[in-house]
């Protein structure tokens, strides 16, 4: 595994799995379904070789996930707790390490991630898959012809990789079909609804952090309908302008926190969707 890793690592980045379950907040149908492919991996050994259905499968022994929803639902945070429970490394695939406009060169890059993952045990994690996995398209010109080289290419190792690979998109219907059919999960993380900003508001804050009393959870859940991943950020950067300060997390830390955020995701700051706290200042 430390010589694998030692490849490995020029071509993907490793994640140290942090994060447990209670981090995670998803409908309970998606959080079942994780679970389920975390059985399916543990099971392994006892059903393809002590209950023999290694002899009815020659190929597409390993776990292929599909994770769809939009950026900061959750589906990365999902692979880090996946490899945290079930004991394996997880790396990240580099697309723009392992794509290459030589012809070959994208194949010889995908032999050695896969040859080396597979001799590591390690989870395979490819966001933004669409990018790498789409549709095959009708051969027009030589790049086309290449292009679904590649694809096929990729659909052969997939299927022969003993492992789990993790493919996270906010483009499902981008994904080529054939992928699709080789999926054994396909999980939908939605953008979250009131209830869950609730819960992620609330465990976005360490029990240690100095949160005042005064933070309003349900009116930050009710107003403002941003991602998990959104949220993790304004958290954040509140807790920094905290211990800038030298006090406690404040609402209005949060506040500004938030302006911060909306401007980044060119979202207009309206009056009628801060107030009462719109003329907080630190």
């Amino acid at each position: 595994r430390m010589t694998s890793n030692q490849h490995l690592v020029s071509l993907a980045r490793k994640i140290a799995p942090k994060r447990d379950w209670q981090d995670l907040v998803l409908p309970q149908d998606a959080i079942a379904q994780l679970q389920e492919l975390c059985q399916q991996v543990r099971h392994r050994t006892q059903v393809y070789t002590n209950w023999g259905f290694d002899r009815h499968l020659s190929l597409g022994k390993g776990v292929i996930a599909l994770f769809t929803g939009e950026s900061g639902t959750g589906k990365t945070l999902s692979a880090e707790i996946l490899a945290k429970e079930l004991g394996l490394e997880l790396y990240q695939v580099d697309l723009s390490l392992v794509v290459s406009k030589y012809i070959g060169e994208t194949e010889k890059n995908l032999s050695r991630v896969f040859s080396e993952a597979q001799a590591s045990n390690a989870i395979l994690l490819f966001d933004e898959a669409d990018a790498l996995f789409g549709k095959r398209s009708d051969i027009k010109d030589a790049h086309d012809r290449y292009a679904n080289i590649e694809t096929n290419y990729l659909l052969q190792r997939v299927e022969t990789y003993e492992g789990v690979i993790i493919l996270t998109t906010n483009l499902s219907k981008n994904i080529d079909p054939a992928f699709t059919r080789r999926l054994h999960f396909s999980i939908e993380f939605p953008f979250p609804n009131e209830y869950h900003r609730l819960k992620i508001w609330q465990r976005m804050f360490p029990s240690q952090a100095p949160v005042s009393n005064e933070v309003d959870y349900e009116f930050l859940a009710d107003r403002f309908k941003i991602a998990g991943g959104n949220i993790k950020n304004v958290v954040t950067a509140a807790a920094f302008r905290a211990a800038a300060a030298g006090g406690t997390i404040e609402m209005s830390h949060i506040i500004l926190s938030l302006k911060r955020e909306y401007h980044k995701l060119g979202k207009v700051c309206e009056r009628t969707e801060f107030e009462p706290y719109y003329d907080l200042t630190i």
